[in-house]
């Protein structure tokens, strides 16, 4: 998948996300919406599906750097941070690759930006992953 960076951890589904909420908190995210995909798709299809929330995640002072460069990232803000189930009893969290997001952009000046919001997501997988209850699995 070249448009995410991910870690894999064994834990409590719940556990992982208040880690991961709390992680992007350290690295001066917000999570402006939270959002339950099982939830939603049992409430509006009735179809089960694996425990998958989506985190929109947004570092205030970096977003308006942004957006004084390039009045139109809106439409990709805020960043996704994604955290699931995976197929072998592993969760998985997954943000997405913010030099691949704002490449779309195709706007030099937003470089640096995606250059520190990436470091910064690296430094949230990898706290997850390190978390004593969660065990480190991967990165």
């Amino acid at each position: 998948m070249g448009y995410t960076i991910q870690a894999s951890v064994t834990g409590e589904f719940d556990d992982v996300v208040d880690t991961t909420i709390a992680a992007l908190k350290d690295e001066g995210f917000g999570v402006l919406c939270d959002i339950d995909i099982q939830a939603t798709l049992k409430e509006k299809l009735g179809e089960e599906f694996r425990q998958y929330r989506i985190l929109g995640a947004c570092n205030p002072p970096l977003a308006h750097e942004g957006l004084n460069e390039e009045i139109e990232l809106g439409a990709l803000l805020p960043c996704n941070v994604i955290v699931y189930e995976s197929d072998d009893g592993e969760v998985t969290v997954s943000a997405v690759d913010p030099g691949r997001l704002v490449g779309i952009a195709d706007n030099e000046a937003l470089d640096s930006i995606a250059t520190e919001v990436h470091e910064r997501f690296e430094r949230v997988l990898a706290s997850v992953a390190e978390e004593p209850e969660s065990g480190r699995r991967s990165v």
